[in-house]
């Protein structure tokens, strides 16, 4: 098995977990350029809100999109977007990745501003 379907694999069980909790989810996808955040419904079918560094705000205000500050603009972002909404209490959905760098930034700015993991 190759590196993408072993951390495919790690994301579906814990999806699994999360989807019997029945909890709204903040999932992270990130790339080498950019880094994603959605907070998304129990149930999977809707998106309650949404961060990336592809928006014009962030890239006119970090320099890549790349980087552990851009993971934690995202991640003050989609805090407040989750408040706005509404959410305070997720479950966190790092897709298979590590818990590591800019997933970890993202997690800790998305907790320093008001998400409850």
């Amino acid at each position: 098995m190759n590196k993408h379907a072993i951390r495919l694999r790690r994301a579906r069980k814990t999806r699994l977990r999360i989807a019997d909790l029945k909890m709204v989810r903040l999932c992270v996808f990130r790339t080498n350029n950019h880094i994603y955040a959605q907070i998304i419904s129990p149930e999977g079918d809707k998106v309650l809100a949404q961060a990336s560094t592809l928006e014009l705000d962030v890239r006119t205000t970090v320099k890549s999109g790349g980087n552990i500050g851009a993971a934690a603009l995202i991640g003050q972002r989609i805090a407040e977007k989750a408040k706005a909404v509404g959410v305070n209490k997720v479950a966190f959905d790092r897709s298979g990745f590590q818990y590591h760098g800019r997933v970890k930034a993202l997690a800790d700015a998305a907790r320093e501003n008001g998400l409850s993991f």
